[in-house]
């Protein structure tokens, strides 16, 4: 495996880099405080096509590697957590997925504007009684002529008031179990979509997430990803990619938490000496980059996996498993760095925790990916 990037890589790498210092960091705390959705930034990283990085250039997207996507990832949650899983899903849920399993139609309606960034998607799994048993759906899709009649409430939805299309799924024939399940295109404005308040969250604050109900909306037959009964392999298979999405999140909070830390143990003076001369700060500083580096690493295997065509599941839990749980830690290790300047707003770094945390439950909880990485073991 090559670990040098490539040119295409670093201009990506300092692209990202400098539209996060400069169109996201001036307003992250903020928009964070009020939970203002980043209307403009997201804009501006469309025009950049950072809204669909891997879709190819026909159908409007950068056509670039998933490399690529991890690397802009990085560098964009690094400053801005909650810019980076709008970033995300758009890319990882939506696109991937029209990209992979949708027909010419549905790509030059949806997929092109929602990979110049003109539109934003959102992707619908979890229910109120459907979160980590996915196959637990209570949301039907009744045939209807050509049309099917949807209806459900799903909830946790990132990018749900914003969004413009929702890939939903729904089951078309609950005797069938998770073979009954089916993937629909909601579009917003449809008579009978409604969406819920905004959660107010923990962390990711300047994200939406709501609930989506779906009371007897019309969806035409066009719409359908796929034959009925590929919902649930379509939405498996999508998380799977998402997974390092959200690994990449994870990475560039994780990181972020290590510079400010870095930067901070040089400043800050006790017993004569800036705190970086103190050997219980350098080890801390030493465990927090060797276990980054094992995450990047971990997420960059998933990602030239996924490139290379090759299976990646197995890896891609394991990327975000360990990524998540390296957000935490080197949050909370940047906060003790800090001392008690790293528990008020006036630093980063609570910010950073509050939005780590989130990386161990959505996409698959920490839980969900020991049993995809036991399970692949004892397949092997």
């Amino acid at each position: 495996m090559n670990f040098e990037l490539n040119e295409t890589h670093r201009m990506i790498q300092e692209t990202a880099r400098q539209f996060a210092h400069e169109e996201l960091a001036p307003s992250a705390d903020e928009r964070d405080e009020k939970e203002l959705f980043p209307h403009e930034q997201i804009k501006k990283l469309g025009e950049l096509g950072f809204m669909g990085m891997m879709v190819p250039e026909e159908y409007g997207g950068a056509g670039l590697d998933t490399v690529s996507y991890v690397i802009a990832m990085e560098e964009i949650s690094k400053v801005d957590a909650s810019c980076g899983v709008i970033m995300s899903v758009n890319n990882s849920l939506v696109c991937y997925g029209l990209t992979k399993h949708g027909t010419e139609e549905q790509k030059k309606k949806f997929l092109v504007p929602l990979a110049t960034g003109k539109k934003l998607g959102a992707f619908a799994l979890s229910e109120p009684e459907a979160g980590s048993d996915a196959t637990n759906q209570h949301t039907t899709a009744v045939r209807d002529g050509d049309h099917y009649i949807l209806n459900g409430i799903k909830n946790w939805i990132t990018n749900g008031v914003n969004a413009d299309y929702i890939i939903v799924i729904a089951q078309t024939d609950p005797s069938k179990g998770h073979k009954g399940i089916s993937a629909f295109i909601v579009e917003k404005g449809m008579p009978g979509f409604s969406h819920g308040k905004k959660e107010r969250k923990l962390g990711i604050r300047s994200s939406d997430t709501v609930s989506l109900t779906f009371d007897n909306i019309r969806v035409p037959k066009e719409n359908m990803i796929g034959e009925e009964g590929f919902g649930f392999k379509f939405a498996m298979m999508t998380l799977e990619g998402g997974r390092i999405g959200i690994a990449s999140q994870a990475l560039g909070i994780a990181q972020g938490c290590l510079d400010a830390a870095l930067n901070y143990s040089k400043q800050r003076k006790a017993f004569g000496k800036p705190i970086s001369e103190l050997q219980i700060i350098q080890f801390k500083l030493a465990d927090m980059a060797t276990d980054i580096e094992a995450a990047r690493l971990l997420t960059y295997q998933a990602a030239i996996l996924k490139e290379a065509g090759l299976p990646y599941a197995k890896q891609a839990a394991m990327a975000k498993l360990w990524a998540s749980k390296t957000a935490v830690k080197c949050a909370l290790e940047a906060i003790q760095v800090h001392g008690g300047y790293g528990y008020v707003r006036e630093y980063n770094v609570e910010r950073y925790l509050r939005d780590a945390k989130i990386t161990e439950i959505y996409e698959g909880t920490s839980e969900i990916q020991h049993i995809v990485i036991s399970r692949a073991l004892l397949k092997d």
